[in-house]
């Protein structure tokens, strides 16, 4: 449900609400909050709260440290882990800066400017996302080992699966926040895991993939377990994809061949924000993560697989990007990207259908690689005059200084 200001203000009276969290995120989409007492609500509405900003990466320093939150109240969600009695919501916010206008560092602000640039265009893009992580044990001292909870493998299931009291849980606390999952399983790796989400809103959808992280990591801390996002937490086992599936719609028209055009030629600029630490390049290339510039239909071994699907549930996979990637960020740029093909009715490489993995070296000649080291793409998205027409000069810096 979308809810006003007014109907906030009123649901938080009626509910014995006690505290609100003002959700955000760093530039790396790390979430952040600050809680306020109800009785600030309606100065947060109004004015926003303040923020010392020189404390949150990317965000400033003590020169420029003064920013605004301001509640979006369309996202308010109850946290199902906090008591009933004196119960605690949560809002994301929109970030200004101390002369009112919208903090340029803000994540969010950047994807609901590349949606505002799609729907002046006459597109509409729909994302759903599928996110990996790994359960480990904690040791004596409740601090994370690199044991895996149980030994299973792909879509195992109980007593191999040990996990799925887990995923459970999960799925029916994101539920009662307003977050549907649409299917989950054990994945390939010991103690891994993968819980996919319906389709939605890109705003909705980078909104929804941040606080999965957060009720993930939360719930396996109550069941006494460690949950893990990083792009290859064990090096001889699969790694944490953050495979993203997307499609287009506007003026009456097949786009889907012209926005993967655009993606393809871009997705080089755009791996710094993808893939965005050092570890993210120990998965590419292993496991079903790919590493080649290449599509094909229903082949898991491309960086864009058309899924087996029709009609409105037709779309295409991206499978290069980690779980650490700034949600907001991923998404922005894959609308811009897939805009530019559309407005450029760039067209698509061949089809390479065929398995990436072990092909021979002639299959592969022609094909172009991602950056497949952090330096490589930085320098790649530090030259990309695609990255520089839609981010701020000051973001680039700070990921490519």
């Amino acid at each position: 449900m979308k809810y006003t200001p007014q109907e906030v203000m009123q649901y938080i009276q009626e509910e014995d609400v006690k505290f609100i969290r003002l959700a955000f995120c760093d530039v790396w989409g790390h979430p952040k909050n600050i809680s306020i007492m109800p009785h600030e609500l309606e100065r947060a509405f109004e004015y926003g709260i303040a923020i010392d900003a020189s404390a949150i990466a990317g965000f400033g320093d003590e020169m420029h440290s003064d920013l605004f939150l301001h509640p979006d109240p369309a996202t308010l969600a109850v946290l199902p882990w906090r008591p009933e009695s004196g119960r605690v919501v949560r809002m994301y916010c929109t970030i200004t800066d101390h002369d009112g206008e919208l903090f340029v560092h803000d994540t969010r602000s950047i994807l609901r400017r590349a949606v505002a640039d799609a729907s002046e265009a006459g597109y509409t893009f729909s994302f759903g996302s599928e996110l990996e992580f790994y359960l480990f044990r904690l040791d004596d001292n409740g601090e994370p080992l690199k044991v895996p909870y149980d030994n299973a493998s792909y879509m195992d299931v109980a007593p191999e699966d040990r996990c799925e009291d887990v995923r459970r849980e999960i799925c029916l606390t994101l539920e009662r926040m307003g977050i549907f999952p649409e299917s989950s399983h054990h994945e390939e790796g010991p103690g891994q895991n993968e819980i996919d989400f319906r389709y939605s809103d890109a705003l909705s959808a980078a909104d929804n993939a941040v606080t999965f992280r957060s009720v993930v990591k939360t719930i396996a801390a109550r069941n006494g377990l460690h949950a893990d996002f990083s792009p290859k937490p064990m090096a001889d086992k699969p790694g944490n994809g953050f495979h993203i599936n997307l499609s287009v719609k506007g003026k009456g028209e097949d786009l889907m061949q012209y926005m993967m055009g655009g993606i393809l030629l871009h997705v080089a600029d755009m791996t710094r924000f993808l893939n965005p630490v050092e570890q993210s390049y120990s998965r590419l290339g292993a496991f079903k993560a790919p590493k080649y510039i290449s599509w094909s239909n229903n082949n898991r071994s491309m960086l864009i697989r058309i899924p087996a699907a029709s009609g409105e549930y037709r779309r295409v996979e991206l499978r290069s990007p980690d779980c650490l990637a700034n949600p907001y960020l991923a998404f922005a740029l894959l609308i811009w990207a897939g805009l530019d093909g559309i407005r450029n009715r760039i067209i698509l490489p061949e089809n390479a259908n065929v398995n990436l993995f072990t092909a021979a070296s002639e299959e592969l000649k022609g094909l172009q690689t991602l950056p497949l080291t952090l330096s490589a793409a930085v320098r790649q998205a530090s030259s990309s005059g695609f990255v520089r027409s839609h981010l701020p000069e000051s973001l680039i810096r700070y990921f490519c200084g």
